[in-house]
């Protein structure tokens, strides 16, 4: 992070203390503070309802894992967001999706998915990016192929991974030693 003061996981405040343990102790694992959650540590009070959120817009939806990867590797590169894309491009090919769809999404080209539903959440993800609203054929084919609820859900997931975004542009977040730049 070359915009905010590096922190010390052994030495932080109180509140910082608090807010990495409830993310240590969540669904992430012992993530520590890299990416937005070194970010969040230096505003605990944020990082700790910012954290809580995308655990529950993570493992807590009922859409398949490559649902979600896709929306959030178009959002990664809708924004450039380095260290998302560099997280999750290899998590999505991990959740099923094809590896040239994935590069497709890094490169701003339009992938080709032989899955109707992977193709909806890409839809639905460009189209919130690039339009700021779904169309109604968008809507309808997404609302048919998940239901409202899970679609409710893939819109706040794309919404928290634009929020997610913002933040590591804003503060130039560093990737971490494992991970390749995506957008050099």
């Amino acid at each position: 992070m070359s915009r905010l003061s590096k922190l010390d996981e052994e030495n932080l405040a109180p509140d910082a203390r608090a807010f990495l343990d409830a993310l240590n102790s969540g669904p992430r694992g012992r993530i520590g503070l890299i990416g937005p959650f070194g970010v969040w540590a230096h505003a605990p009070k944020i990082g700790q309802a910012a954290q809580a959120f995308g655990g529950a817009v993570r493992f807590q939806t009922k859409l398949p894992e490559r649902i979600k990867e896709i929306a959030i590797c178009t959002v990664g590169a809708h924004y450039k967001a380095k260290f998302e894309f560099a997280a999750h491009g290899p998590m999505a090919i991990a959740a099923g999706v094809p590896a040239a769809a994935v590069e497709a999404i890094r490169l701003g080209a339009d992938p080709d998915f032989a899955d109707p539903a992977d193709r909806a959440s890409y839809r639905v993800a460009h189209e919130l990016l690039l339009e700021h609203r779904l169309s109604d054929a968008t809507f309808a084919d997404a609302k048919s192929r998940f239901g409202e609820a899970p679609l409710i859900e893939l819109v706040t997931i794309i919404g928290y991974y634009c929020m997610i975004s913002l933040t590591l542009n804003a503060f130039d977040v560093a990737l971490t030693s494992r991970m390749t730049d995506p957008f050099p």
